[in-house]
């Protein structure tokens, strides 16, 4: 089945598994397996770095960082003096994206993007991502932005409230049935249906970060547990996913929709967390304000400071005459890999205005933190609670309650902060610890191994040719199967 009118092109629908690698797919996985036995199978030499906006802007526009301007989830605008994580507009993305392409070739030619990031201001026809509501009284309401605006309560009538509370945080990929999907990868994976039943697009673009948060928490499997295989806390999630995804192959091929799944990075198995602004601190770098006796990063009056997003950190300088300096205490912190100047960023794609004057790159096993106080009793309100956008930087520690707290002082505590929030009073949801060691996954650089590389699976023998692609060959991988 095809738009209407659209003769020319293949509808497709690209599935996005987010950690997906040809490491994890075997036993717990036989609908992923099956599709890759029957069709084409490909690894992606990762985005540097190998983060989720930098990634899926390489796979939508065909071009590298240096030339779209996304050089991570996050980074620091240098005139407003302000570290900005996970904005949405689609004007950051400055290159032309895959289905502007195609429109040009056939204007009937239609895109739904579902989560995929910078969706809001898109030039897609469709498009649903998490965006809450902030109140003048200083509430945060949970809700989605939709293009057209129609969509949210139509789709919010259908499938019920986007459960926004899984999508990141304690809760995110834990408040599933058992043996079940997480209940936002569930909602997105029934919304790209009704996307389907109800407009068709030639391309329907769906996010599905169900195994992101347990590789996180509890890392993937170790190179010596054989292919395949799963620590015991991440096998269900695979399970769920595989069930999750067959689903959909099924539902789409019915309807003549070729499928292609992809991810857009691997995880490795974590145990150093890396400071890098505590040791700035501590060099007189770094600058911290007090307010109300807590300190916040003053990044515009710093000399040096990071900006960690996984296992990069762009570190940005007000006095460039520290460049030499910085660099060799950088590359002298336990795992560090490599410090990247002007000519490391221009050969890995990077030499964007927006990207550190310096670049870091941790190993394998690390990864690199925000943290800038040198004493909890002092650490920032936001730093004990989910703030993606307060933070100066990427924490995965969010995906954890403290550990401090027994199951019933947590439950009570958390109880007793709703309740605050139901009567409108002012509250935090301080259950976050700040014990960097608890995370067991990340990613960002480029794993030794290639099987822990991101991958690309069409749904034909044959559709895929030249693995491994670069990132920005994904594009014309796309492209092609679209165009037949």
């Amino acid at each position: 089945m095809r738009s209407a009118g659209v003769t020319a092109m293949n509808r497709l629908a690209v599935l996005n598994v987010v950690g997906l690698t040809e490491s994890l797919i075997g036993e717990a996985t036989p609908h992923l397996r099956r599709f890759r036995e029957t069709g084409s199978f490909a690894r992606i030499v990762p985005a540097f770095p190998a983060v989720t906006c930098a990634a899926q802007s390489n796979y939508l526009t065909g071009a590298p960082p240096a030339r779209h301007g996304i050089v991570g989830n996050g980074w620091y605008h240098r005139e407003l003096a302000e570290v900005h994580f996970w904005k949405q507009s689609n004007h950051l993305v400055a290159a032309p994206k895959l289905w502007e392409e195609l429109r040009t070739r056939d204007p009937r030619f239609t895109c739904a993007k579902l989560f995929w990031w910078f969706n809001m201001f898109s030039t897609a026809d469709w498009s649903i991502t998490p965006r809450p509501m902030y109140p003048a009284d200083g509430r945060k309401v949970f809700d989605i932005y939709t293009w057209p605006y129609a969509i949210r309560a139509d789709i919010q009538r259908d499938l019920g409230a986007f459960p926004f509370f899984g999508f990141w945080g304690p809760a995110a990929g834990v408040k599933s049935p058992a043996g079940g999907p997480d209940v936002v990868s569930r909602w997105i994976a029934e919304a790209a249906k009704w996307i389907e039943n109800r407009h068709q697009p030639t391309l329907n673009l769906v996010y599905l970060p169900h195994l992101d948060y347990n590789l996180q928490r509890h890392g993937p499997p170790e190179a010596n547990a054989g292919r395949g295989s799963a620590p015991a806390e991440v096998a269900p999630d695979l399970r769920a996913i595989d069930a999750m995804v067959g689903d959909l192959i099924a539902f789409f091929q019915r309807r003549g929709v070729r499928v292609v799944i992809l991810s857009e990075y691997g995880l490795t198995r974590v145990d150093t967390p890396i400071h890098l602004n505590r040791v700035f601190r501590q060099r007189g770098w770094l600058s911290v304000k007090d307010e109300l006796g807590l300190e916040l990063l003053d990044a515009g009056a710093s000399r040096a400071f990071a900006v960690a997003d996984h296992q990069i950190a762009h570190i940005y300088l007000n006095d460039a005459s520290l460049a030499p300096a910085v660099a060799e205490l950088v590359a002298e912190q336990p795992g560090v890999a490599q410090v990247l100047r002007e000519a490391g960023k221009t050969e890995r794609g990077l030499n964007h205005p927006r990207a550190g004057d310096l670049i870091a790159v941790a190993r394998e096993n690390a990864w690199f933190t925000y943290y800038y106080w040198l004493d909890d009793a002092v650490a920032p309100d936001f730093a004990r609670t989910v703030d993606i956008h307060r933070k100066p930087g990427y924490d995965p520690v969010e995906l954890f309650t403290d550990p401090a707290l027994a199951p019933l002082s947590l439950k009570a505590k958390i109880g007793w902060r709703l309740l605050q929030k139901k009567l409108g009073f002012r509250m935090l949801m301080d259950v976050i610890p700040l014990d960097a060691t608890l995370v067991r996954g990340s990613h960002g650089c480029r794993p030794a191994d290639a099987k822990d590389w991101p991958v690309l699976m069409a749904d034909r023998a044959g559709a895929l040719s030249g693995s491994p692609f670069d990132s920005t060959a994904v594009y014309g991988a796309l492209r092609q199967i679209i165009l037949g």
